[in-house]
């Protein structure tokens, strides 16, 4: 029997086996695939065929022991259910005989276990038939009823590794749910479990602890009734914990107390773990006294939260959470939510007590979900005799009213640093919408913003959690995208290691994939939602929306790489491109012209508007009259030649600036929405192979069908906005000015000016002049994107070219539009 079977098989039956909650074709295959490898049963005399099996089952378990079982449970759930009402039940019966030749080969592997050469490979092989049998007991405990009493020595199991450990602790899970179920046991034997459990929970760590007690729970509320036997054992660690509370209140300092830190770490958890099996409040345990227990217990963990070591701190947080399952109505106590809610909001409270809390809460959630399934399943037996509906109503009642409590704390936990904080604030999360305790709208910004974490397994959680709730209600995810894309920056920014890196919204990988594309692919498929959406993100560039930079780049990152299906959507990001483009533009320009100091001079002599827009495009009134009144195309044509007349330009507007550089700064900061708007245009237009002139055709309004074309996507280009980059690592926005930096911004200003000057085509332009005034605009975008991009506007077509319609370029054609 100690043959291995092959890793491949192995290895297959895992990947197998994973799909088990898969769509229902599937589902339906793995569930067929395993009945037929695994519960079929075998002919009595084939040991060989039942040897493999068994050695197939615990070496798949084993190999899943860092993921989860979950998907054993699922797989046994899904087959004994399906022949619920069968007459013939071929999975039952092998079940039973699984189980039956589980418990064999466990006895030969504790026999074999003295071989020294074997020890390490039977020791592996006997945790996974222990743990095989556990996860039998969880679905149907009736298959161990009988094996019971030969499971009970594996208690006394002296531990000196890891494996010897998970023994005890599975024995003590099976033991669990089985002994309950046991008809008439005898008194030894359920005594010798007491005396074993107790041992147990006096000499091991916290793992051993928790599942002894809870085993001790089951045995002796349910079978035994030993009630003072739990009692004096509570009263150990009791009266322990309070002796080092008097000890600590009189001299905090105490040698005494620091000597004791073991004693009081066990005592802090296991009282909370006796209290969270055992309601010690019942007269069964404390007889006629009117001392609350539940309060001593409190008031007792409660002043130890507050103590100067976080292990102590620690271990008294996981005994309140202990003891809030049994009594949760202790967390609507005010020195609780004070301690909760503070942990969890201070930035610089320690991440350990964080976590902590936040699985107090998920432990919670989970016994809750666990009584609520129980609730249903006795529900459903005596359905027909009486209405027990109430008391799950009154249970969820409760776990609500404590949700919404500690919600807004939890979810903010979400923009921590540490990956395992926001780990247990998603879990928690999940299990609270699952139990729908609150109403699902408040989530979804967070639920977006988490499904851009770097962690995979985090995005599919959020994901599938945003899946659920658009199932169930329509919109909601369209109402709050917007705030999820912004509160989805605002995650990353807290993740973000070097602060010096801008947020980028793009995964670095090869893909280069939108960090909300997900996001995008949900509300895509509706026409109305996907254009709000998007006309939303755009209105941020708006120079009136005060956007900080790194947030938009953020979002062009974003549109730059959304996973866009139908050439529609990009054209019509471009058409609101160029709409905000001449507005934005033109109020910036304007804002930086009246900064400027005017010459008196040229101010005395009133100027015809050719002479006013020819003298702005210096930039000031020092141009000389003759250079002033040369006709505008003649003008446009010379600059775009000629980079001596660039430098007087840009020494005439050195000249006018004030003495104060913050317009300048101002402009600075605001050109960048519109730079990245250009940018990002030039992208799509890359990405996608668009002409000028079809994108200036392109019209929101005609039919969808018009522009139903699958993209045909462009390898290898990638978005990458150089100016915004060097603008926010620069710190430009906080940097002193100095005369190179000035040169620059009034250098891009120049450009910008000559941009929204060739951002409409002439009306009556000759065919000789289309050249100038593209390449014009052609070579402004070049300086101001820093080179390269525009090249692409020549990207179009002769057939393109010829069509008139294309002679302003690609930002063309917005107001005549």
């Amino acid at each position: 029997i100690e043959q291995p079977t092959f890793p491949k098989i192995t290895e297959m039956c895992v990947k197998m086996i994973r799909r088990v909650n898969d769509e229902e074709g599937i589902k339906k295959l793995v569930n067929e695939t395993f009945q037929k490898l695994w519960f079929t049963p075998t002919p009595h005399h084939d040991k060989e065929a039942m040897t493999r099996k068994i050695l197939n089952i615990t070496d798949v378990v084993a190999a899943c022991r860092d993921t989860g079982y979950d998907w054993f449970e699922q797989l046994l759930q899904n087959l004994l259910k399906s022949e619920e009402d069968a007459s013939y039940k071929p999975v039952k019966k092998a079940c039973t005989q699984l189980v039956d030749n589980l418990v064999e080969h466990i006895l030969k592997y504790e026999e074999s276990l003295s071989d020294s050469d074997n020890k390490g490979v039977n020791s592996g092989r006997l945790v996974a038939c222990i743990t095989t049998l556990f996860l039998f007991s969880k679905i149907r405990p009736q298959l161990m009823v009988k094996h019971a009493m030969t499971m009970q020595p594996y208690l006394t199991t002296k531990c000196s590794t890891q494996n010897d450990f998970m023994v005890i602790c599975n024995v003590a899970k099976i033991l669990e749910l089985v002994v309950p179920l046991m008809e008439h046991p005898s008194e030894t034997f359920l005594a010798t479990i007491e005396e074993d459990l107790m041992k147990l929970i006096i000499k091991y760590g916290m793992t051993v602890v928790q599942h002894c007690v809870s085993c001790l729970g089951a045995v002796v509320n349910k079978v035994t009734q030993n009630y003072k036997f739990v009692w004096a054992c509570f009263n150990r660690y009791y009266g322990a914990l309070s002796k080092l509370k008097s000890q600590h209140q009189e001299d905090p300092n105490s040698t005494i107390v620091t000597a004791n830190k073991p004693a009081l770490l066990r005592s802090l958890f296991t009282v909370g773990a006796l209290c969270r099996h055992f309601d010690f409040d019942q007269e069964d345990f404390k007889g006629n006294s009117k001392v609350n227990i539940k309060d001593k217990v409190l008031e007792l963990l409660m002043y130890f939260t507050k103590h100067s070591d976080e292990e102590v701190q620690t271990k008294a947080i996981i005994g309140l959470g202990f003891a809030f399952i049994q009594h949760p109505s202790l967390m609507f106590e005010q020195e609780v939510k004070t301690l909760y809610n503070s942990i969890l909001s201070d930035k610089n409270c320690s991440v350990n007590l964080k976590i902590q809390v936040l699985k107090n809460l998920q432990t919670y959630l989970q016994e809750e979900d666990t009584r609520m399934q129980q609730a249903d399943r006795d529900w459903k037996k005596v359905a027909k005799q009486e209405d027990l509906k109430e008391m799950g109503d009154i249970s969820s009642g409760m776990s609500s009213s404590i949700m919404q409590l500690y919600l807004k704390q939890v979810l903010e936990a979400f923009f921590h640093t540490q990956s395992s904080v926001r780990h247990f604030a998603l879990n928690v999360i999940a299990l609270t919408l699952n139990q729908g305790l609150i109403h699902p709208v408040q989530c979804v910004p967070y639920l977006i913003a988490m499904g851009t974490d770097p962690e995979p397994s985090m995005r599919n959680k959020a994901d599938q959690q945003l899946v659920e709730i658009d199932k169930k209600y329509a919109g909601f995810i369209h109402m709050k995208a917007v705030a999820g894309m912004k509160m989805s920056y605002q995650v990353q920014q807290a993740i973000n290691t070097c602060p010096k890196d801008p947020v980028r919204g793009f995964r670095h990988d090869e893909s280069s994939s939108a960090l909300c594309s997900h996001l995008y692919s949900m509300i895509r498929g509706n026409r109305q939602h996907r254009r709000a959406f998007l006309i939303s993100l755009l209105n941020l560039f708006d120079d009136t929306a005060k956007t900080e930079v790194n947030m938009l780049l953020y979002i062009a990152d974003n549109l730059a790489c959304f996973p866009y299906q139908t050439q529609e959507e990009p054209l019509f990001i471009m058409h609101h491109i160029d709409i905000t483009l001449s507005v934005s533009g033109s109020n910036l320009l304007q804002s930086f012209k009246e900064s400027m100091v005017k010459d008196k001079k040229k101010e005395k002599k009133p100027l015809s508007d050719e002479e006013t827009e020819s003298d702005s495009n210096s930039g000031s009134g020092s141009e000389s009259e003759e250079e002033a009144s040369k006709p505008r195309r003649v003008r446009k044509r010379a600059d775009s030649e000629s980079d001596s007349d660039e430098e007087n330009d840009i020494n005439a507007v050195m000249k006018c600036l004030p003495e104060n550089s913050a317009p300048l700064i101002e402009f600075a900061n605001v050109s960048q929405g519109i730079l990245l708007l250009l940018m990002l245009k030039q992208h799509l237009k890359n990405l996608c192979g668009f002409s000028d002139s079809k994108i200036q055709k392109y019209s929101p309004s005609e039919s969808a069908k018009v522009y139903d074309k699958a993209i045909n996507r462009k390898t290898g280009v990638h978005f990458h906005p150089k100016q915004t980059l060097d603008f926010l690592r620069s710190d430009m926005a906080n940097s002193k000015i100095t005369e190179e930096v000035k040169r620059s911004i009034v250098k891009q200003y120049l450009d910008f000016k000559l941009l929204m000057e060739h951002l409409d085509p002439d009306e009556e332009e000759e065919d000789g002049e289309v050249s100038a005034s593209t390449n014009a605009r052609n070579k402004a975008i070049t300086s101001l994107l820093g080179g390269g991009s525009p090249k692409n506007n020549a990207a179009e077509t002769e057939d393109d070219e010829s069509d008139g319609e294309d002679r302003g370029g690609g930002t063309s054609g917005v107001r005549r539009r």
